[in-house]
């Protein structure tokens, strides 16, 4: 067969609503159509080509799909196939779910059989106890239990009524009596007219004792003895009638919209309590949708697939109000025209909860970024610290040895680079910690001068101007003076880069204000510039994302201003309405306080004498030999090992007041040395102390805790690393 000829015959047969299969003359399965197989849906999944006979009526007796009068499958089986040879007849094949079926077989031309089944299950309900058409016409004139009447079309005088007829209706002589309503019979004779035939034909009757009574009549039109007569058969619908009234019930209180529409024209044939509710009382369901040609895509895909589930689109409701809904329906046929059920789920509740997840879910992701920024700047700061110490503490030295007044000018720039360093990486710590900054009463006044001087040091007098517009009488606030400045001098940069990049905008301003009803200071950073494209907005805070180009930008200057804002209770935005240019808004609560955390306490330290031997274990060799020098000038007695193992060495030689240990050296590390010198030398184990730039760690803070010795995080001035050794000896001799 021509393929082409093959698709339209598979097309045809899918078209029907009989359930049709195909055997072979070895009884094998070669085709059948989607409704065979949803007759049998305790086994269709066995209903394949190549399926035998046999093999699916054991399988539908083992599996209670059919009824077995026997109770023995074996028995079953035997009879079946002794019947075979009469396949050229109909049977009535009844199922275990209530599903009665006319099944038909035909001899096919190229040998086998051709099966068609038919569901007869409301054929054979709507009248009672008979089974099938032949069984009812082979008993109707014995004694049919159903309400049988034969009438003359022509004077509806009645010629034969069955014993129920007599016994529902009594024994009048024409027919049109039996009817409520006498013009009734006269649509259904025109009815009967149309086509030979009607069932389920619904009209009034009466009852002998005048009492009415609802019937749905099967009549067939027929020739009898030169007359054209009808043959009724009648059956009370009264309890069918009572259970439609409770699907229709049901169907009302259903909490979800249900409805009934027409698919060709939209026009909304029954509409539920609750559609009602959401949609409003419209004749059309056209109008429900915001896009029109949603509908005719959501009608295409019902047509094709026979049913829709979840789709999805944006609706009117009963207020004019947009939403999204997803809707569910299925196809069919009634009353001659294309009509689909459907139920409307509204979305909104819903996509609130999507909404709500996909926060949390960037929140996680931002946090899992934020994590890996600690990491990378605990990292960068760790690299920093020793180098920057050699820095700051030669630097301070070299003021110390120098009397000349140029030579000191230069020292002094040097020295307080590498301390502005130096608080740099330490705010770096500070933040991958997520620990409190140091909180002081700050003017930020005096914050915004000491930025805007800063940045006016470098390239932008030339094309950039900084306008500092500061409210008089500024209250202050607690603060970290050094953390804000380095949030404004940011923002300050970034609008410089963004206007020399793009070349457009000259002027950055500083405004300072207050909100005493909200408690808050305020400070605005704002440039004329080129601003931030609307779809980059939304991120400008999150680790590692950048507006610059390539090189230019890493990333984190956003989100460092941003933690370090949180951080003391307040918040920086971008103003989104402000144009042309950029404008952040900076909020600190007035009487924001240290967060609880770790205080590093203030001791006195007392004269100690020095003539007391230190150790230096370090594996830096410049910060140890720095620290040793520092440690000299101040009349200690040092020596330095830049080896655990060579500490331990010395310490097995001569006797030290005071350990000073580097935390993270190869081989053996400061935790290592710290447990060698507990157990070889334990009189010398309160008066070990760590200088190290290694506090990020969890392993180090773990360790730090629990050895309970002072530490010194690097880079440290030399002032700083004498009052931690005078410290840590002042309280030993205390001890």
């Amino acid at each position: 067969m021509v393929p082409e000829n093959a698709a339209h015959l598979r097309s045809a047969l899918e078209a029907l609503s009989d359930g049709v299969a195909v055997f072979d003359e070895d009884m094998l399965l070669v085709t059948c159509n989607e409704r065979y197989v949803e007759m049998f849906p305790l086994i269709a999944d066995l209903i394949r080509p190549g399926a035998h006979w046999d093999e699916l009526l054991r399988a539908c007796v083992e599996k209670g799909q059919i009824h077995d009068p026997f109770h023995d499958v074996e028995a079953f089986m035997n009879r079946a196939i002794a019947n075979r040879v009469r396949f050229e007849r109909e049977i009535l094949a009844y199922h275990t779910d209530g599903k009665v079926y006319r099944v038909s077989f035909a001899p096919a031309r190229s040998g086998g059989i051709v099966v068609m089944r038919r569901d007869v299950t409301e054929e054979l309900a709507d009248n009672n106890l008979v089974r099938d058409r032949e069984a009812l016409l082979a008993t109707v004139l014995d004694a049919s239990p159903a309400a049988i009447v034969m009438a003359r079309v022509s004077d509806s005088r009645i010629i034969y009524r069955s014993e129920e007829a007599r016994s529902v209706l009594g024994e009048p002589t024409y027919a049109v009596s039996n009817f409520a309503d006498p013009g009734a019979r006269a649509g259904y004779l025109d009815a009967l007219r149309e086509t030979g035939r009607v069932d389920g034909y619904r009209f009034t009757c009466l009852r002998k004792d005048g009492t009415p009574f609802e019937v749905a009549a099967s009549g067939r039109m027929i020739e009898f003895a030169g007359d054209k007569c009808v043959v009724s058969a009648l059956t009370d619908i009264t309890a069918q009638l009572e259970r439609e009234e409770l699907i229709r019930y049901v169907v009302q209180s259903c909490p979800t919209p249900i409805q009934m529409v027409s698919v060709e024209t939209g026009e909304i044939l029954f509409s539920s309590p609750e559609t009602l509710a959401l949609f409003g009382d419209v004749r059309s369901a056209n109008s429900f949708y915001v896009d029109p040609d949603h509908r005719r895509a959501f009608v295409a895909e019902l047509r094709e697939k026979g049913m829709t589930r979840e789709y999805k689109s944006l609706f009117y409701n009963r207020d004019g109000e947009k939403f999204w809904a997803s809707v569910s329906a299925n196809l069919l046929w009634h009353n001659g025209q294309e009509v689909m059920v459907s139920h409307t789920r509204d979305m909104t509740g819903q996509l609130a909860i999507e909404t709500e997840l996909n926060e949390q879910r960037d929140l996680m992701f931002q946090n899992e970024k934020m994590s890996a920024l600690g990491e990378l700047l605990a990292g960068v700061a760790h690299e920093l610290n020793n180098p920057l110490s050699v820095v700051v503490g030669h630097a301070l030295m070299l003021r110390e040895d120098t009397k000349d007044e140029g030579l000191l000018r230069q020292i002094r720039k040097i020295s307080d680079a590498a301390e502005r360093s130096a608080k740099i990486v330490k705010t770096f710590l500070t933040m991958a910690r997520q620990q409190p900054a140091r909180f002081e009463a700050v003017d930020m006044n005096d914050v915004v001068k000491t930025a805007a001087d800063v940045a006016r040091y470098g390239d932008l007098g030339e094309s950039v101007a900084i306008d500092c517009e500061l409210a008089p009488s500024l209250p202050s606030c607690r603060a970290d003076a050094d953390q804000i400045t380095q949030v404004i001098l940011n923002l300050i940069l970034n609008a410089e880069h963004a206007i020399q990049s793009k070349g457009a905008g000259d002027r950055i301003t500083i405004r300072t204000g207050s909100d005493p009803d909200r408690g808050v200071i305020r400070v605005e950073v704002e440039d004329n510039g080129p601003g931030i494209p609307m779809s980059q907005r939304s991120r400008i805070f999150e680790p590692f994302f950048t507006t610059k180009d390539v090189g230019e930008g890493t990333g984190i200057g956003l989100t460092l201003s941003h933690r370090i804002i949180r951080s003391h209770d307040g918040q920086i935005t971008l103003d989104k309405a402000f144009s042309p240019g950029t404008r952040f808004l900076i909020e600190i609560p007035l009487g924001t306080e240290p967060r609880s955390g770790p205080v590093e306490e203030e001791r006195l330290v007392p004269n100690a004498e020095k003539s007391a031997r230190v150790l230096i274990v370090d594996d830096e060799i410049d910060v140890a030999d720095m620290n040793a020098e520092v440690l000299m000038r101040a009349g200690y007695a040092v020596e330095v090992a830049n080896t655990a193992s060579e500490g331990i060495s010395l310490m097995r030689e001569n006797a030290y007041d005071l350990v000073i240990s580097d935390l993270n050296m190869p081989e053996m590390d400061g935790r290592g040395l710290y447990d060698a010198i507990r157990s070889e030398f334990p009189a010398l184990s309160n008066r070990v102390g760590f200088v190290t730039g290694d506090t990020m760690g969890k392993a180090s803070q773990k360790f730090l805790k629990e050895a309970n010795q002072p530490y010194l995080e690097k880079p440290a001035s030399p002032k700083e690393l004498r009052a931690f050794v005078d410290g840590i000896l002042g309280e030993t001799r205390v001890m």
